[in-house]
């Protein structure tokens, strides 16, 4: 009897000194990093930035660009920009990149460059302004016909006559 009593004791301090394994990190695995002073709530894939000034406006998306893991053209592609859709800039970042999130969840979403969002007050005008314009129509050249075999024309900026 005094046999089983030790191995059940032995068996009951090793089971006691055993501790549960940390729960796995994996890319989706919610993390908080502290930047400036401020703490980011983010997924483990976005890397959290090196320098942060928060803006905390309302921006929209000029065109369908790359939501990306860290502020720079080298990160993983996180998801994508909806043109005219309305997100969070949480603020400005290293290179002059923006960190955002989507307007229902502060949770940071990742970077993009500085020229995909414009402040949503100044979307509709920024529309305007990157329309393209129609082109001039070019000054007609002035000809006329020498010797009947060829013709001599004046370039109309420069004044320049040109004999064919």
């Amino acid at each position: 009897m005094n046999l089983r009593s030790l191995l059940l004791l032995l068996v009951v301090s090793t089971v006691v000194g055993c501790k549960a394994p940390p729960p796995k990190i994996t890319d989706d695995t919610i993390v908080t990093s502290q930047v400036n002073g401020v703490t980011l709530t983010h997924r483990h894939i976005v890397v959290p930035p090196k320098e942060f000034n928060p803006v905390n406006d309302e921006y929209r998306a000029m065109y369908p660009g790359s939501i990306l893991s860290k502020p720079d053209f080298s990160g993983k592609v996180l998801g994508e920009l909806k043109t005219g859709e309305t997100y969070v800039v949480l603020g400005f970042v290293e290179q002059s990149w923006l960190a955002i999130s989507t307007t229902d969840n502060p949770q940071l979403l990742g970077y993009v460059p500085e020229r995909a969002l414009v402040v949503s007050e100044r979307y509709e005008q920024a529309l305007k302004s990157d329309r393209p314009r129609p082109k001039r129509a070019a000054k007609k050249s002035t000809c006329v016909a020498v010797d009947n075999s060829s013709k001599a024309c004046q370039k109309g900026d420069s004044g320049t006559w040109i004999i064919d």
